[in-house]
């Protein structure tokens, strides 16, 4: 974990806790207090009234971020002859089948995202303990386990952000970095939050939005006045 230099402490006591923002202008805060040698990530915090344990309320899903994230994620697929030639042309970082397999079990996991034609998946089903815990295991919901292996890899390359709600109804996701400009982290944000929206449960009642912040790696967390949003009537602030 990335220690909390004396200057960023300085700048997260100079956020007042209580405040609230509209979201350009906690962006513009963010930005001011990346402050950090390195290029710092810009986050999203959610807390949603949802209850993961209900099947229907474990929200999961893929958004593609129109600037993207500023990551470059290594993908690692599970294809074969002409498919596995697909994935190696759209840039995948490693490509196999039983040997990847073999390579994971023996502890090798040099990549961030897993993709699968459906035909592997008896492969990799048995890795489900190792890439299970790490959410890394295939899913048709998030176009991870498909013929379309070419589209697959390029998504994943070019800025596409997977989320899963957490326990106590929590989501996180990378939206940019503190080098983007300010629109194109308020295009990021406002394209991840109508994601969320969207992904409301029919059964969730009352208030679905609870709290939003926004920060940097080492920045202070900036709490959004979710009341500025659009479809606010859902949220609370």
């Amino acid at each position: 974990m990335a220690k909390i230099t004396k200057r960023a402490k300085a700048a997260r006591e100079k956020i007042d806790s209580n405040s609230r923002f509209a979201i350009p202008d906690a962006i513009k805060i963010v930005k001011e207090h990346a402050i950090s040698k390195f290029d710092e990530s810009v986050d999203l915090s959610i807390n949603l009234n949802v209850d993961p344990r209900h099947a229907d309320q474990n929200i999961r899903g893929v958004v593609a971020l129109p600037n993207g994230t500023g990551k470059t994620l290594r993908v690692a697929v599970f294809a074969k002859d002409a498919k596995a030639d697909e994935a190696q042309q759209a840039g995948a970082d490693i490509v196999g089948a039983e040997d990847l397999a073999e390579s994971i079990q023996n502890g090798k996991m040099d990549f961030d995202r897993v993709i699968s034609t459906p035909d592997l998946m008896s492969v990799v089903g048995r890795l489900g303990k190792v890439l299970g815990p790490k959410g890394l295991m295939p899913n048709p919901k998030l176009g991870t386990v498909t013929n379309d292996i070419g589209d697959a890899v390029k998504n994943a390359k070019g800025g596409e952000v997977q989320y899963r709600v957490e326990k106590q109804g929590i989501v996180h996701a990378g939206v940019g970095k503190a080098s983007f400009t300010q629109e194109q982290l308020e295009e990021n944000v406002s394209v991840f939050l109508d994601a969320i929206l969207k992904a409301k449960p029919s059964g969730v009642k009352g208030t679905y939005l609870k709290r939003l912040a926004i920060s940097s790696t080492m920045g202070p967390g900036v709490r959004v006045d979710v009341s500025s949003l659009s479809g606010s009537s859902n949220m609370a602030s």
